[in-house]
C-alpha cells in the first residue's frame, strides 16, 4: 500500500491512542479545571445582596483566569496549591486580609457610579482531598443610593468567568454568562428582569458567533483546514454539515451534563485535530466519505470544547434548548463567515490556477498544522 494511504491511518491510530491517554489523565486534570464564578443577584430598592461561588484559592493567589483553561498554567500554582491544603479557618483569615484588593474589583454600578461592596459572610468547606478543587461562598452586600436606576453587576478580567442569575424571578429571571469583565444588564430595583425563550435564542446567536469570530482560533484553524481540503461545494458542504451534527450532539450532551471531560482533556484533542486535517490537506485529497467521518468525530471534541459557554449553570432549564438552538445558529454563521471570508481572500481569485494547491493550499495547510502541533505540545506539557 502507498504512503500516501498508509499516512493517513498512522495518524488516526496516534490520535486514537493519544485518546485514550488523555482519557486516563481525566481525574487528576478535573482538580486544575477551572470553573466560571456563579453570582446569585439580588436586587431591592435599598440594597443590593450578592452570593458568589467561586475558587477562593485563585482569587487570593492572585491567578489571571481570563488567559489559562487550569491552574496548572498560571505561574501562581506554588501559592495556589498553598491556598489549598489550607482549613476553613485559615482560608477565612486570608480571604479577610485579601479583601480591601478584593473588593474594587467587585463591580456594583449604578448610573455609572462604582459602589465598594461590603465582605458580609463566608462558607468554606473543609479541606477534604487536596486533589479536587474546593468550591467556597462570599456574600457581599452593598447600600445603593435613592432613586429607582437599576444596577449593574460583575468582576474584574482577572478573576475570569461569571454566571450572573438574578434571585426571585423563577425560571425566567435574567441569567447571564459574563467575560472578559463585562457588566450584567441593568437589573431594576422595583421589578425582576425576565427573558423570554425567543430573547435567549436571539442573545445566544451573538454569544455562539463570537465564539467562532473573533474568540476561537483554534476553531477557525480548524474550519480553515476543511476549506483548503478542496474548493468544490459538495466536499465543503458534507464536511461542514458532519462537523455541526457532531459538535451538537456533545454540545447539548455536555451542557446537560450527561458528560462531561475537562478542558485540560479537550483543548489538546482538538490541536491535535487540526493537526490532522492539515496533514492530510496536504498527503492527498483522500476519500470524501473518509474524510467525512473523520470530521464528524472531530466535532464531537469541537462541541466538548463549545460546552464552557453553556455550562449546567449558565442556562435555566426552561430556557436551555432556546439557547442551546441559538448558540448553534451562532457557531454555523461563524463558520460560514470563516468559509466565505477565505473564498473571497484566496479561492475568488486563484482558487482556479494550476498552481493553487502547490502555492496556497499545501503551504497555508502545512502552517495550520504547524499552530495545531505548537497547541498540542504548550497544552499539554507547558
Amino acid at each position: 500500500m502507498a504512503f500516501s494511504k498508509l499516512f493517513p491511518l498512522m495518524v488516526a491510530r496516534i490520535a486514537a491512542l493519544s485518546i485514550l491517554l488523555f482519557v486516563m489523565a481525566i481525574p487528576q486534570a478535573r482538580a486544575h479545571e477551572i470553573d466560571p464564578g456563579i453570582a446569585d443577584v439580588l436586587v431591592t430598592q435599598e440594597r443590593i445582596a450578592v452570593d458568589i461561588q467561586l475558587s477562593l484559592e485563585s482569587i487570593l493567589s492572585e491567578m489571571d483566569l481570563a488567559n489559562i483553561t487550569d491552574t496548572t498554567q498560571a505561574p501562581e500554582e506554588e501559592v495556589y496549591n498553598g491556598y489549598r491544603s489550607m482549613g476553613p479557618d485559615a482560608l477565612r483569615a486570608a480571604v479577610e486580609d485579601f479583601w480591601p484588593r478584593m473588593a474594587p474589583r467587585l463591580v456594583i454600578e449604578v448610573d455609572g457610579e462604582r459602589i465598594v461592596p461590603e465582605l458580609v459572610g463566608l462558607s468554606i468547606p473543609d479541606v477534604g482531598d487536596i486533589g479536587n478543587a474546593r468550591t467556597s461562598t462570599i456574600s457581599i452586600a452593598a447600600a445603593l443610593p435613592q432613586g429607582d436606576t437599576p444596577v449593574r453587576f460583575g468582576w474584574a478580567a482577572l478573576y475570569g468567568d461569571l454566571v450572573v442569575r438574578q434571585v426571585g424571578g423563577g425560571e425566567d429571571a435574567y441569567t447571564a454568562f459574563l467575560s472578559d469583565g463585562d457588566l450584567s444588564e441593568p437589573l431594576s430595583r422595583t421589578e425582576i428582569v425576565t427573558e423570554s425563550a425567543w430573547a435567549v435564542f436571539l442573545r445566544y446567536i451573538f454569544v455562539g458567533f463570537e465564539h467562532i469570530v473573533p474568540l476561537g482560533l483554534d476553531h477557525i484553524l480548524f474550519v480553515l483546514g476543511l476549506f483548503f481540503f478542496s474548493l468544490h461545494l459538495r466536499p465543503i458542504l458534507f464536511q461542514v454539515t458532519s462537523f455541526t451534527v457532531a459538535h451538537t450532539i456533545t454540545l447539548a450532551l455536555a451542557s446537560l451534563g450527561i458528560v462531561s471531560v475537562p478542558a485540560s482533556v479537550v483543548e489538546p484533542l482538538i490541536a491535535l485535530s487540526i493537526v490532522y486535517v492539515g496533514i492530510e490537506n496536504v498527503m492527498g485529497r483522500g476519500n470524501l466519505r473518509y474524510r467525512t467521518a473523520l470530521v464528524f468525530a472531530f466535532g464531537l471534541l469541537h462541541g466538548l470544547g463549545f460546552a464552557s459557554v453553556l455550562g449546567e449553570f449558565g442556562i435555566t432549564a426552561s430556557h436551555f434548548v432556546a439557547a442551546l438552538l441559538g448558540f448553534n445558529v451562532g457557531v454555523e454563521f461563524g463558520q460560514l463567515a470563516v468559509i466565505l471570508g477565505a473564498f473571497l481572500l484566496v479561492g475568488l481569485w486563484f482558487g482556479q490556477r494550476d498552481w493553487y494547491r502547490a502555492r496556497i493550499a499545501i503551504p497555508a495547510s502545512l502552517v495550520i498544522s504547524a499552530i495545531g502541533a505548537w497547541w498540542s505540545i504548550e497544552r499539554v506539557f507547558l
